[in-house]
């Protein structure tokens, strides 16, 4: 893997940390000229209107890999980073503009992310053991074709870094996208066919649908030739794979909470919560989504929020905000209503939800911040909007008690601001996340200005965690006994 460096890092963290004036409303090319079959007139590679062709193209491209050298497939994912970098930008742009979620520059920045920090196949690495009966080899190899579901949150950036793990897995890969993001989606997948083509391997290696549906999920999961089911999205999606009877690595839902105690750098950890929250407007799920404040130190870190672009509303214009970002549904089973986000708001820029309740905000403006108890909707919800609620708590006895209960179970992300070694000690036990981030912005989990790799498929619910290549392998065994023991 071609690794980070100083210099990249600090870019990175410049230019997420500036205030980018990035709208859904990107005029660029990307906003015509797109499809979900094709790009300003070149047709995508590997797209297909029936999954069972999608499914026996991935097949073919699986087999073909598989009869390549580890070194072959690496020059194939470094092909593939090469695209990834040139082509970040148009990426961004289509992202944005089919979606309508989040900004242009922080896309961009979250695909040379993958480019540069997902594990090629240096992440494949075999162990031996040796004794007094011989010598046993433990190797790491591909399942097959792996049927993978990526979301609209992050299009393009999950299906690229699956892709790159998948492959350096030996696998071949079929998507079927979210139906909001296609375009963006198949972008990728054909920015990964060309990088194959290029390089020497299959035209075809991963494969994707036109219009993907939940019928075409179906038939890849219950297809004889997928071995693996891969799914990043919401529950329902991740619940459906997991009931498939096949192996399946899922990554669920979240609502990362925040504590900050009396011993924090407040100026720090109030522009950090700032800068974690409103990355690509709140729509990683490893974001900051509420914070549990200590009383004593509550309002200094407000007035840190807002020298960094938070505007602080009131109780009477969260209740408004409230009523627009979350709607009622209700359940078709048990007939109860429940609140849920609009998804016409999701990843929208903070000045647009202000504007939907009066309010006329700067373009300095990246955050709503609020008071609110622990009940509130914006505590309960994860909306995927840079919309922070903030609760006082007394103590850490308090602040763990909610944060925990916040968190739901998922043990998906928390993060916590504090120089009290033992504060931090028992908020990572109580809480269980897959990740905790500790005195940084929440996009250090993932590494962006963080140590470690990156994935856009944290799989907490399957327990994978933060997947690489060698997630999408499976353990073979060969021994030789009484034999190649040497010492």
């Amino acid at each position: 893997m071609a690794e980070i460096n100083k210099v990249q890092i600090e870019d990175i963290v410049r230019r997420v940390l500036s205030n980018i004036d990035n709208t859904a409303a990107s005029t660029t090319q990307a906003d015509e000229g797109y499809s979900a079959t094709s790009y300003n007139g070149r047709a995508f590679i590997g797209i297909y209107s029936d999954m069972n062709e999608a499914i026996e193209a991935a097949e073919k491209g699986y087999r073909a890999v598989r009869s390549m050298s580890v070194e072959q497939r690496e020059k194939i994912i470094t092909a593939i980073r090469t695209l990834i970098r040139e082509e970040a930008l148009i990426m961004a742009e289509i992202g944005v503009s089919e979606t309508g979620m989040g900004r242009v520059e922080h896309k961009r920045l979250k695909h040379i992310l993958v480019a540069d920090k997902t594990p090629g196949t240096e992440d494949i690495v075999s162990s031996a053991k040796t004794g007094d009966h011989g010598l046993t080899l433990i190797e790491m190899a591909p399942f097959g074709v792996v049927g993978a579901i990526t979301p609209s949150t992050n299009p393009s950036e999950t299906v690229l870094c699956n892709s790159i793990g998948m492959i350096a897995a030996g696998n071949g890969v079929v998507f079927n996208p979210h139906p909001n993001a296609i375009a963006t989606s198949n972008y990728a997948v054909d920015l990964v066919n060309r990088a194959s083509r290029s390089s020497g391997g299959p035209e075809v290696l991963v494969a994707s649908m036109d219009k993907p549906t939940m019928e075409s999920a179906s038939v890849m999961q219950s297809h004889p030739l997928i071995r693996l089911l891969v799914c990043t999205g919401g529950p329902g999606v991740v619940k459906a794979v997991l009931s498939s009877g096949k192996k399946a690595i899922g990554a669920g839902a979240g609502n990362p909470p925040v504590i900050v105690d009396d011993t924090a750098d407040i100026v720090k950890a109030g522009k950090d919560i700032i800068d974690g929250c409103t990355f690509d407007n709140n729509l990683p799920c490893i974001a900051e989504k509420e914070v549990f404040a200590f009383a004593s130190i509550k309002d200094k870190l407000i007035a840190q929020m807002q020298k960094n672009g938070a505007y602080l509303i009131n109780d009477a214009q969260a209740a408004r905000l409230a009523d627009i970002v979350l709607v009622d549904v209700t359940d078709k089973k048990t007939g109860k209503t429940k609140k849920s986000i609009n998804r016409k708001c999701v990843g929208r820029d903070a000045a647009v939800l202000l504007d939907m309740i009066g309010i006329k905000a700067g373009k300095d403006i990246r955050c709503i911040i609020c008071e609110t108890d622990f009940n509130h909707p914006f505590v309960q919800e994860e909306l995927m909007m840079p919309i922070l609620p903030i609760v006082s708590v007394k103590n850490i006895d308090e602040a763990i008690d909610l944060a925990v209960k916040a968190e739901h179970g998922n043990r998906h992300t928390a993060h916590m601001h504090s120089k009290n070694i033992d504060n931090l000690s028992r908020f990572a036990s109580a809480v269980e996340t897959t990740i905790f981030v500790k005195n940084a912005p929440s996009y250090a989990g993932i590494g962006f200005g963080g140590e470690g790799h990156t994935t856009f498929t944290i799989a907490g619910p399957t327990g994978e965690g933060i997947t690489s290549a060698r997630s999408f392998t499976r353990q073979r065994r060969c021994v030789m006994a009484d034999s190649f023991r040497i010492i």
